[in-house]
């Protein structure tokens, strides 16, 4: 997974009902793109460290 400030950071919810939920990447702390990634999450502000499961993609800022 390659990522950069700036990106979405979406992750899917994983069971039926669940919703996805998505964040601005404030932070690059992996080698070459890599996680982990400081992540604020749109549904509510809140910053932290994330490594992103199978669950998640990077929406590239176009």
């Amino acid at each position: 997974m390659f990522a950069a400030k700036g990106d979405r950071l979406v992750v899917h919810g994983a069971h039926v009902g669940d919703h996805d939920r998505d964040a601005e990447i404030l932070e690059v702390r992996g080698s070459d793109g890599g996680p982990p990634y400081l992540v604020r999450w749109s549904d509510d502000g809140h910053e932290s460290l994330v490594f992103p499961g199978p669950d998640a993609t990077v929406h590239h800022d176009a």
